[in-house]
Formats: C-alpha cells, sequence, structure tokens
C-alpha cells in the first residue's frame, strides 16, 4: 500500500479507506465485508463534476456539446483502464479466487472501477483539492488530446459521406472474427457497400474495428 500511494502521490490518513477503495465484489462477497462498489458511485461524479470545471475554465473555445463530447472522450472506461495501468492498480486490488484465476487484475471494467473508487477515497480523506488534483494531474493529456479532435468526422461518418455522393447506397460493417480470453479481445471487422467488401480492420472493441476497416477503406478509395 506504501507502494501505491507513492504511485498516485497521495497519502491516506485512513488507510482502510484505501483498502476499501480496492476491494472488488467478488473478494467482498467472500470475506463478507464492504466492497468498492459505493465509493465507484461517488468518484464517477466527482470525476464528472471536475472535468467539467477542468474543460470549462481551460477551454473558453469549446461551445456546450464539444465540452461534453470531450468529457465522454475522457470519462470512460478506456481512460481510467489507462490510469490504472500506469500507477500498477492490478497489483493492489482485492479480487476473489475465481475473479483472480480468471485474470480480473487486468479486466479494464475492473481497473477503470477502481480509479473511480480510488477518487471517491481520496475525497473523503483529504477533500476535494486533493482529488481534483489527481484527476487533472492524470486526465489533463486525455482531454488536449480530445479537445483537438473534438471538431473532426469519423472514418465511418466520412466514408458514409464520400460512398453516398451519387446517390444512395447500402453499407453494411459485420464483426468476422473474435478472439482471446475476455478481457483481451481483439475483434476484426468488415466493411461492405452494395455487397461488394471493401476493407477489414481489427481492434479492441467492435465499434474499434468497424472504425479500423471505414479508414482502409477510405485509403483504398483514394
Amino acid at each position: 500500500m506504501e507502494k501505491l500511494q507513492e504511485n498516485i502521490g497521495y497519502k491516506f490518513k485512513d488507510q482502510e479507506l484505501l483498502k476499501k477503495a480496492l476491494t472488488h465484489t467478488s473478494y467482498a462477497y467472500e470475506h463478507n465485508v464492504e466492497s468498492n462498489e459505493k465509493l465507484e458511485f461517488l468518484g464517477d461524479s466527482i470525476l464528472e463534476f471536475i472535468s467539467s470545471i477542468y474543460l470549462y475554465k481551460n477551454y473558453p473555445k469549446l461551445k456546450e456539446g464539444e465540452m461534453t463530447k470531450v468529457r465522454a472522450t475522457v470519462v470512460c472506461e478506456k481512460s481510467l483502464y489507462k490510469v490504472a495501468k500506469k500507477h500498477n492498480f492490478s497489483d493492489f486490488l482485492y479480487l476473489g479466487k475465481s475473479e483472480r484465476l480468471s485474470g480480473g487484475e487486468n479486466r479494464p471494467a475492473i481497473l477503470a472501477d477502481s480509479v473511480e473508487a480510488i477518487i471517491a477515497a481520496i475525497y473523503l480523506d483529504g477533500g476535494l483539492e486533493e482529488a481534483r488534483r489527481f484527476i487533472e494531474e492524470n486526465l489533463k493529456d486525455e482531454i488536449e488530446i480530445a479537445s483537438k479532435h473534438v471538431g473532426q468526422k469519423d472514418y465511418k461518418t466520412v466514408l458514409q459521406e464520400k460512398l453516398q455522393e451519387h446517390g444512395e447506397v447500402k453499407i453494411v460493417y459485420t464483426i468476422i472474427n473474435e478472439k482471446g480470453p475476455d478481457h483481451d479481445k481483439i475483434f476484426e471487422a468488415e466493411v461492405e457497400c452494395n455487397g461488394k467488401q471493401l476493407a477489414v480492420g481489427t481492434g479492441k472493441s467492435k465499434k474499434q474495428a468497424e472504425m479500423q476497416a471505414a479508414k482502409k477503406a477510405l485509403e483504398s478509395l483514394k
């Protein structure tokens, strides 16, 4: 626990609060203790609140809808998973036996939830200012990246517009393959136009695979 506190740059006065923030429901059930679910609920709200203030103060040129999009991009499993990996949260999680055996310490959803729980624990232990510092230090780069791309159209939209320049066409995305364990799957998607395959893409989610397929289709059309 000393190492984790060193990693996140915050020393807890109440060590039990930190332990609770890292206690998954599987462990809580086995040992009849409280899990981090309620802390996760509180942390999610704090994260949205602080990131909203940060966007409002630091990105005055963004419109309301754009700020909402940036916040949604950052306050999500993917971004929080990165934070958890950065600070090696997987080494400190309290997981039940079956969850541990199935590789739960590396599951993105579990790690992302633990970040929200840690945010709430920091808030309860040290106040809003400490929670704000942790959030901003760990997510400001992600916010910066998201803010630069907020006005851009995604590949699927651009491909659709390009293919429909001369009239309506039928564009279909299909997941044609998936491989790997549940917590680390790779999906393969194809995009077809009027029944003809244009490209195939891969990604760690179905959406990512479809986006990659659209990108490759655009490159082939060029």
